[in-house]
């Protein structure tokens, strides 16, 4: 077997551990959203919810961990990546979950689709990604896939323009975050080790406004039966989207990463139209079209760039069996 024929097997074998991750990371992203709403409408406090289902993930991270006996390294850098990474995740979460009874699950499950564009940006500018033409049409499919949803859905809503706007803060944190996860991703280290310091110094930063914004309100959690499951249901989501999350992140680098908001919109909007009522906004198969369109351009820019290098790209780092 040639040296060309192997590297083309091992890059559509990445591509394709890459293309699943996405697929199941957007969904369970969308899924934490939806749990979200339904916590709200329970009557869970939101900040304090969110922080708990955050420590508690983190806690299910750590043990895994643990049992398959992945490095846990406690040094100044790894502390640094816990607090900075999850701070950079906490607050746009925070935003989210504070903004879902005004503008709808549907709305922020759109405004994830957004982050790519400036991922995609900042990583040309900091020389991780090469400018493509076919990987820039993949983006820009992807996006304009959001923007058709987040038109149409933010025509629907109805006093509550602040929030919206807020919500626009919101991709680029989370765009920050994804380049600065793997500028300093610590050496050595696995991506369960590094999801569950993420969770846990997102946890951290909402404390003090959980504290200041909602005091006393944690008992309110073990209220009723429906929160207490809505909790380990989120817990369970958050467990398995971030696991998956920072395989994707090490497996195909940030701006790949950042197609999982264009997923979510998708998927998103499909379970607040099904599971929660929300009326369906115009051209939601144009939407579905541009994002898958776009995530396909993007998987074979991807491919093409890493076969024509012959060599990992930056594109895709190690495989999913190592990463994870």
């Amino acid at each position: 077997m040639s040296n060309a024929t192997r590297t083309r097997k091992r890059s559509d074998r990445r591509g394709l551990h890459a293309l699943g991750c996405l697929l199941l990371v957007g969904t369970f992203l969308a899924l934490s959203m939806v749990v979200a709403k339904l916590a709200d409408g329970a009557g869970a406090p939101r900040l304090t919810f969110l922080m708990t289902a955050m420590a508690g993930a983190g806690c299910v991270l750590l043990g895994i961990a643990v049992a398959r006996h992945r490095p846990l390294t406690f040094d100044r850098r790894t502390l640094e990546y816990a607090i900075v990474a999850g701070a950079l995740f906490a607050l746009p979460n925070a935003m989210a979950f504070l903004a879902v009874r005004h503008v709808g699950a549907g709305f922020i499950s759109l405004s994830f689709a957004f982050p790519i564009l400036i991922t995609w940006g900042l990583a040309v500018l900091l020389g991780l990604e090469r400018l493509r033409p076919s990987r820039l049409l993949g983006v820009l499919l992807g996006l304009s896939g959001g923007l058709v949803l987040a038109t149409a859905k933010a025509g629907g809503i109805d006093g509550s323009p602040g929030w919206a706007l807020l919500m626009l803060a919101m991709p680029l944190v989370l765009a920050l975050g994804n380049i600065y996860r793997t500028l300093r991703w610590p050496e050595g280290s696995s991506p369960v080790f590094l999801a569950a310091s993420m969770m846990f110094g997102g946890a951290v930063t909402l404390l003090p406004f959980a504290l200041s914004l909602e005091p006393g309100q944690f008992p309110a959690l073990l209220a009723t039966g429906t929160v207490v499951r809505l909790l380990l249901v989120e817990v369970a989501v958050f467990a398995v989207l971030y696991l998956f999350f920072f395989v994707l992140q090490r497996l195909a680098g940030p701006v790949y990463l950042s197609q999982i908001g264009s997923v979510a919109a998708v998927v998103g909007t499909l379970i607040a139209i099904f599971a929660l009522g929300e009326a369906p906004p115009p051209n939601l198969g144009l939407a579905a079209l541009l994002v898958a369109g776009g995530t396909l351009l993007f998987q074979r820019g991807a491919r093409a760039a890493s076969t024509t290098s012959g060599t990992q790209t930056a594109t895709f780092s190690p495989d999913l069996e190592e990463s994870s």
